[in-house]
């Protein structure tokens, strides 16, 4: 009873005047401080406004709350632990936490604390008791998404040199579409530093009034200002994470112009900048928190010039490097030219530039390099990665690796172990073959199964990669570093992603798919309908890929319900991560994609769990969900 008195106090007020339209509807139902999708009120309302005015009674309203509010698998788990179906004891909501949420350590707060925080009816709080309004609330709230909240804060061991994570990094930052014709824009380096990006790419080249600029070389992107890019780096380098960001410098300019890079990057970033090596780290990389709030340079260095005094302007070194085709820097010469005679349709130009694609293989090009510029480079210095014996003999810690998508597939399947030992002392960056003239991406599970740490996508094209690249830095607080698996640390290793590890401890993950909330309907549908199901996808080792998904619920988006079991068993879960993929069938044509949401396997929360979805750009779909009840054991 006291429900529904609670229920009519809240909305007496508002139907004072008689009936209330569609736009009051919606401020109640926040007065009730219900979610809801405006599509599916829209009509919900319509079905309930019986004498089609666009104004409904109390009664009316009170149907299209309890339609959004009242879902039926909640009052079923509602029913299960209530003693009456009227209310919640606290010793029922122990006894829901414990068996439901496998929350072992129960304090005698934490009850307490649930029913003063969710539950709306005074009286009822009081008792120390929940409604079913209340228990609505508690689900419906940020303690029952599926990530796990003890993972939103930075809680590995961020102490270990930097080779020893996976660092979430990007490729060609400044770009925001295609890498021929596109716009260059800040843009894009301000988004992905909001979503933890911590390795940025930069291609600078020779601007006008001695001004470097940025662009995609050869091509007809536009071009932005190096001390733009910089300005705007400085801004929102530290807002999502405290941990280093890496600059890696694409550097085409001539020396004059690096010297103009090498005071634009001390002048704007000033004490963040690292400039020199760090006590304790002389011989070893630093820890991402020793470089806390700094942002280094990724570039060519010069080792061995002789110092003439503090004065650097006009210092410049040169040396010699055979091309091959993994230099990032010439391929994206060569192939852009070609997809460009490509687009212009010009037939003799396109086989002159395969020509010097093949030529490219067999010539030493000569390399100068501002002393200014190379003095910037600490831990971070850029070398040609020639093979693993080389790096095991002649490598610095302090010298990272860019190997192109292709090249690196090679190694990985023809000689994963050493990639993987390779990774436990070196960086490794892994960025997209140029032929991806659309700014495609390349799946980067592939890479991390071997330990690279860079692996660098292009942030500005959506699709699963995208989904899998932020879903995994999910973790750790979003702190764009994530601790590598000590299978994939250790210098002794024996771990291949081919092989199930001789010590493994899989883990056997039950989900059931329990039902929808007010999923995007089909933009094929006139109303607010869709024929939804659900996939669910394992990414990770080999062994540990696979794909199931959900039976068709024909013509609801708004409260679908499955009501299916899915059980993976996964060799190797530090590696895996966990994609829902929602779609509307199409009998005709390719699936429609509704949302999705990925996140690693290890930080998934147990129990009932709801699901974010998030559609194809990034955009939180909310309140569209999944409600599932997840069970695994290791």
């Amino acid at each position: 009873m006291c429900s529904v008195m609670w229920f009519l106090s809240v909305l007496r007020e508002d139907f004072k005047g008689g009936k209330i339209d569609l736009q009051k509807t919606q401020k109640l139902l926040e007065k009730f401080n219900v979610q809801y999708s405006s599509i599916h009120v829209k009509y919900i309302f319509k079905d309930n406004d019986r004498l089609k005015q666009g104004k409904i009674t109390i009664e009316e309203f009170r149907s299209i709350y309890r339609s959004i509010v009242y879902r039926e698998e909640i009052i079923e788990i509602f029913n299960a632990y209530s003693e009456n179906r009227k209310i919640l004891f606290e010793k029922n909501l122990d006894d829901f936490l414990r068996k439901e949420q496998y929350i072992v350590n129960l304090s005698e707060s934490i009850a307490s604390a649930t029913i003063e925080k969710y539950e709306p009816v005074q009286e009822v709080k009081q008792a120390r008791q929940m409604t079913f309004e209340g228990f609505t609330r508690f689900l419906n709230s940020s303690e029952f998404l599926l990530f796990s909240k003890e993972f939103n804060n930075v809680y590995q061991d961020m102490h270990h040199p930097l080779n020893d994570y996976f660092i979430s990094s990007s490729h060609n930052t400044y770009l925001i579409s295609d890498q021929l014709i596109g716009p260059s824009d800040i843009w894009g380096y301000e988004s992905a530093l909001v979503k933890g990006c911590r390795c940025l790419e930069i291609d600078c080249w020779d601007g006008s009034q001695n001004e470097p600029v940025v662009y995609h070389g050869y091509t007809l992107t536009s071009k932005l200002l190096f001390k733009t890019v910089i300005q705007a780096i400085h801004k929102y380098a530290f807002i999502t994470s405290d941990y280093p960001v890496v600059l890696s410098l694409e550097n085409h300019c001539s020396p004059s112009q690096q010297e103009v890079l090498a005071d634009i990057l001390q002048t704007v970033l000033g004490d963040t900048l690292l400039s020199d090596m760090l006590d304790d780290f002389s011989d070893k990389l630093p820890s991402p928190e020793a470089l806390k709030f700094k942002i280094l340079v990724r570039n060519k260095k010069i080792e061995s010039h002789a110092r003439r005094g503090l004065e650097k302007h006009g210092e410049v070194e040169e040396y010699e490097e055979y091309e091959d085709v993994d230099d990032e820097e010439e391929v994206d010469k060569v192939k852009s030219s070609r997809s460009l005679d490509i687009l212009t349709n010009n037939p003799v130009k396109e086989k002159e530039s395969k020509i010097s694609l093949r030529l490219s293989l067999f010539r030493k090009k000569k390399i100068k390099v501002a002393v200014a510029l190379s003095d910037l480079v600490i831990y971070t210095k850029a070398e040609k990665f020639r093979n693993f014996s080389y790096s095991r003999n002649n490598q610095q810690f302090y010298e990272t690796n860019s190997i192109e998508e292709r090249r690196a597939r090679k190694l990985s399947k023809l000689k994963a172990h050493d990639f993987i030992l390779h990774n436990t002392k070196f960086i490794t960056r892994i960025y997209p073959k140029a032929t991806r003239a659309d700014s495609s991406n390349f799946n980067p599970q592939e890479f991390w199964n071997i330990g690279c740490q860079m692996v660098a996508l292009n942030f500005q094209t959506p699709g699963m990669p995208m989904d899998i690249q932020n879903g995994k830095f999910l973790d750790n607080g979003g702190s764009g570093y994530i601790l590598k698996p000590q299978f994939l640390r250790d210098i002794e290793t024996k771990f291949n992603p081919k092989d199930i590890p001789e010590n493994s401890k899989p883990v056997t993950l039950t989900i059931k798919v329990i039902s929808g909330i007010q999923l995007p309907p089909s933009v094929h549908s006139s109303s607010n309908k869709a024929d939804v199901l659900v996939i669910i996808e394992i990414f990770g080792v080999p062994n540990d890929e696979v794909k199931q998904q959900t039976r068709v619920i024909k013509r609801n988006a708004f409260s679908p319900r499955w009501n299916e079991t899915f059980t993976f068993i996964i060799q190797v879960p530090e590696l895996a991560l966990i994609r829902f993929v929602v779609e509307s069938q199409n009998v005709i044509a390719e699936n429609e994609f509704l949302g999705q949401y990925t996140l690693p396997l290890l930080c998934m929360g147990k129990g009932f769990r709801r699901v974010p979805l998030f559609s194809r750009t990034g955009e939180d779909l909310e309140p569209a969900s999944l409600f599932v009840y997840v069970w695994y054991i290791r």
